[in-house]
């Protein structure tokens, strides 16, 4: 008896959640004015590294800004080349960088304007490798020089030697 109206309260539903979440959609990147979505943009391209995050580096304010953060410092991130802000001390700034990024979440990381993503983002491509490459590449850090090299030529000359003391008992 009630199915006929619960199958049709459904359609009618499942027709307007889309248009409905397109519209609300639009309407949030109405809400970051062109102003603060300049500010933003030239802050991301001001400096090489920039981290928003909640908290500072010497005091993050949650886990995963703390471990961006540790990441970071891993691989040699130099203080110079990088800038943070604290998303809790600026409400405007918190919600608008959401917006100008796409992304959810705060820690946000941005290398040489380019968004990177968030703190899952960064583990992987630390785990990966690949965040030592970008930071390599882009100029952040320096390049790491193989050590296999050295290793090899020791090798040689260890036991070059060998014999050399042998033929001399």
């Amino acid at each position: 008896m009630f199915r006929p109206s619960l199958h049709s309260s459904f359609n009618i539903l499942r027709r307007t959640a889309p248009s409905t979440f397109l519209t609300s959609r639009l309407t949030a990147y109405r809400y970051l004015s062109q102003d603060a979505r300049a500010r933003i943009q030239e802050a991301v391209k001001a400096n090489p590294v920039v981290l928003f995050m909640k908290g500072t580096p010497a005091e993050p304010q949650c886990g995963f800004s703390r471990a961006v953060v540790q990441i970071l410092d891993l691989h040699g991130v130099p203080s110079e080349k990088m800038k943070t802000y604290n998303v809790l001390a600026d409400q405007e700034l918190r919600s608008g960088i959401k917006e100008f990024s796409e992304w959810p979440t705060v820690p946000q990381i941005y290398v040489n304007g380019e968004f990177i993503g968030g703190c899952d983002i960064l583990i992987g491509m630390h785990q990966s490798g690949e965040l030592e490459t970008l930071l390599e590449n882009n100029g952040v850090i320096s390049k790491v020089e193989s050590d296999s090299s050295s290793i090899k030529e020791g090798t040689a000359e260890a036991t070059s030697e060998e014999p050399k003391e042998k033929a001399a008992s």
